[in-house]
């Protein structure tokens, strides 16, 4: 039995919806699998009370150091890592605006000339002859037929695709695509809080180094007169050879610190200048001769809530990304089910291009396919399967990301506040030392005391001025790996304000749907 063709197309058309509403179950774009448990953040830090608010711009002003203020502008604008990270962030938004226009028709215009110039006697000619209309029997019929046929026609058409979204493939790919932006413009703070807190370290040790040198210096110094006088005293016979021994062998010791400072010096140097693009013989006029009092810092504001942590670069990168994976999956799900997509073209024709815009010359087509996933084995149900596995993996990743920013801010807040009282007794202990020294060159100059024991106490001085120096750098360690935990500082602005620092590698702020 043959049907009709209207027949045939009917029932085609009311087999669409019935195929339509049994994949409805699906909706793999409407019914996305929900985010993997993450574990519970605390209301707030151990050892806080007042609530502080987060603030990442320019948290490196907190040191109040303007020497370190010019340095990290240096590195802002020249630094080599961060320019990878904004070239990456760029790709990114280049993905998802490929991704993005999958969702849209796809138009292609074109103009064409097709030029035919052929033999009568070939093709539809030698036809023609083979029925028996050849050149002479038209002829004698009043027919006169060339000896070559030719024919030019102009066209001007947009052909255009498009595949109907039923199932929000399309939609989930572009959301997809979209979250990573996120996620890697994320990455992109990551890059440069990693990038500031190397600078900030590396500045502190350079600091550090440059006045331990100064005041390794001054120790040699002292140490050179306590040699002067153990061998004056040995002339006259007031100490033996074990006395010179002893004051040789600590001033040895003391000149042979000197090298080694100046190899970390350069080694750090160097490190700055990778940070800073470059060689920069002006490096030791930016850099300041000794750590300013500002890195004993005041006490952080306690009750820091833990929920900052969806702040920092990383986490919110890692949540992202988990984002991006639950639409991946939404989109794998989508490829189990059909696919309707309209193709076709709308134009101009003529063999004259003055009649190119005639409205009768105008033609059209359009075409419609249902493709369903049939015979494809099981790699459509594997690549759901692979979609999300990815996205438990991202899931998991998320959970470790938060567990270890809190266990890093919980560190830093011990660490600096240990930190802070080591510092305070080191200051103590160098007031004493200092007023020691005072009270020895005071007898000395007054006849009751001796020179050698100003020399001695002067060295305890310099010696504890040299532990505090340390101490002092090693609190601006623990405050900057605060910063670095809580992706910033914890006053001032919101996160709002970094997209409005100025800046050439900045990229521009993301989008917030």
């Amino acid at each position: 039995m043959t049907w009709p063709r209207n027949a045939i197309m009917l029932r085609f058309y009311l087999l669409i919806p019935l195929i339509f509403l049994s994949a409805c179950s699906f909706l793999p774009g409407r019914n996305l699998p929900a985010l993997e448990s993450v574990p519970e953040l605390p209301g707030e830090y151990s050892g806080s009370g007042d609530s502080g608010t987060y603030q990442p711009l320019a948290w490196w002003k907190s040191f109040e150091d303007p020497a370190l203020d010019r340095v990290i502008e240096e590195v802002l604008s020249s630094n080599f890592d961060l320019a990878g990270a904004v070239a990456r962030v760029q790709q990114a938004r280049s993905r998802a605006g490929i991704a993005r226009a999958s969702v849209f028709p796809l138009l292609q215009p074109s103009a064409g000339i097709n030029d035919f110039d052929g033999p009568t006697n070939a093709g539809i000619g030698a036809q023609l002859e083979e029925v028996g209309l050849d050149p002479e029997a038209l002829g004698a019929a009043g027919v006169n037929i060339p000896d070559r046929l030719g024919l030019t026609t102009y066209t001007l058409s947009v052909e255009f695709a498009y595949e109907l979204d039923f199932w929000g493939r399309n939609r989930n790919d572009a959301r997809a695509a979209g979250a990573e932006l996120v996620a890697t413009e994320a990455d992109y703070l990551s890059a440069r809080m990693g990038v500031l807190a190397e600078t900030v370290r590396t500045y502190l040790e350079i600091v550090n180094l440059r006045q331990q040198q100064r005041l390794a210096g001054e120790i040699v110094e002292v140490l050179q007169q306590l040699e002067s006088l153990a061998e004056s005293r040995y002339e006259r016979g007031l100490i033996d050879l074990r006395g010179i021994h002893a004051a040789r062998r600590g001033l040895r010791e003391a000149q042979a610190e000197l090298p080694q400072i100046e190899a970390l010096r350069a080694d750090a140097e160097g490190r700055l200048w990778i940070l800073m693009g470059g060689f920069r013989a002006d490096l030791a006029h930016m850099l300041s001769d000794s750590l300013k009092s500002s890195a004993a810092p005041d006490p952080v504001p306690p009750g820091i809530p833990a929920d900052l942590m969806v702040q920092r670069p990383d986490v919110l990168a890692a949540r992202q990304r988990v984002e991006a994976a639950r639409f991946a999956v939404g989109a794998r799900r989508a490829d189990l089910l059909p696919r309707l997509s309209l193709q076709g073209a709308i134009g101009l024709q003529s063999t004259d291009s003055s009649d190119l815009f005639d409205p009768d010359q105008w033609f059209r087509n359009l075409t419609a396919n249902l493709l369903g996933p049939v015979f494809q084995g099981t790699r459509l149900q594997n690549n759901v399967a692979l979609a999300e596995a990815r996205l438990n993996e991202a899931a998991a990743a998320y959970g470790r990301s938060v567990v270890t920013a809190v266990n890093e801010v919980e560190s830093a807040l011990t660490a600096l506040e240990a930190g802070r009282r080591r510092h305070a007794l080191l200051q103590s202990l160098s007031d004493e030392t200092r007023a020691e020294s005072a009270l020895q060159e005071q007898r000395y100059l007054s006849g009751v005391g001796e020179y050698e024991a100003f020399l001695a106490a002067e060295q305890t001085h310099l010696a504890t001025k040299s532990i505090l120096s340390a101490a002092m750098r090693d609190l601006g360690y623990a405050r900057l790996a605060l910063h670095r935990a809580l992706g910033g500082a914890w006053t001032a602005d919101d996160l709002e304000t970094l997209w409005q620092q100025p800046g050439r590698r900045l990229p521009s702020r993301p989008p917030t749907e």
